[in-house]
């Protein structure tokens, strides 16, 4: 290994020690759902993250909110002699992918059948100081 990539390296090291990722694999709701409550909270504070999420009315908040707390514990893991709300930490990149989709068919009419897509995603949360 070069020296500028082992510098590289180690400065992204020394990056991940300080944030907090938290990630949840193949939940069962679409990705658009999911990405419509992403992007409200995405670049904001975590506590009014936290207050958004109890507050809105989805199926894919619930999943969300659950997430972000997971990510605060692993934020205050790393950093522990620090306070999490005077710290400034905010959702620093949030994503949803696609995962799995699973095809099921449906009758339908002149003994045709219709293909039912349950789609399912992947969500990843990164937490960092501002």
């Amino acid at each position: 290994m070069g020296a500028r990539k082992r510098e590289m390296a180690n400065a992204i090291k020394e990056q991940m020690k300080k944030t907090a990722i938290a990630k949840l694999n193949d939940h069962p709701t679409s990705p658009r759902k999911m990405r419509l409550v992403a992007d409200i909270i995405r670049g904001k504070e975590v506590g009014a993250a936290l207050n958004i999420l109890k507050f809105t009315r989805t199926v894919s908040a619930m999943p969300l909110e659950k997430l972000l707390r997971s990510a605060m514990a692993n934020w205050q893991a790393k950093n522990e002699g620090s306070d999490i709300a005077e710290s400034n930490v905010i959702v620093k990149e949030i994503r949803v992918d696609v995962s799995r989709t699973l095809k099921r068919i449906s009758p339908a009419p002149q003994g045709r059948a219709h293909r039912i897509r349950k789609r399912s995603n992947h969500v990843t949360i990164i937490l960092d100081k501002k």
